[in-house]
């Protein structure tokens, strides 16, 4: 299976979330043959600091023609009193409008349970 992957580490504490995820899907990947390829891209204050917005066309190109986004916490503190054009959080809002959902989707696959009794 060939995945296109892209991550958008956000800011804060979502940067080291996401570099472990990262870690745990080559190893995954790895393990089970799979070809990962990784994009990054800048969403929320980092993209603020780095382009003037919190949600770059190029980000937005980036979404359009991947697989799949892991995405990290966005916002920051020094953010708090920003009008609401240059917060952080407006990113995930453009995002979200970008590929057409309306909430951060979180795929579940249920499996049926197994009992197993030991003696």
């Amino acid at each position: 299976m060939n995945l296109n992957v892209l991550v958008l580490p956000g800011d804060g504490i979502g940067t080291e979330v996401t570099r472990e995820a990262v870690r745990v899907l080559r190893h995954v990947a790895a393990k089970w043959h799979h070809t990962l390829n990784i994009a990054e891209g800048l969403l929320g204050g980092i993209a603020i600091h780095k382009t003037g917005t919190p949600f770059p066309e190029e980000t937005a190109r980036l979404a359009a023609a991947a697989d799949a986004t892991l995405m990290g916490a966005v916002g920051l503190p020094e953010f708090d009193n920003a009008p609401p054009e240059k917060r952080p959080e407006k990113g995930l809002l453009g995002i979200r409008q970008a590929l057409g959902v309306y909430a951060n989707l979180r795929p579940v696959r249920a499996y049926a349970s197994q009992l197993i009794l030991r003696p």
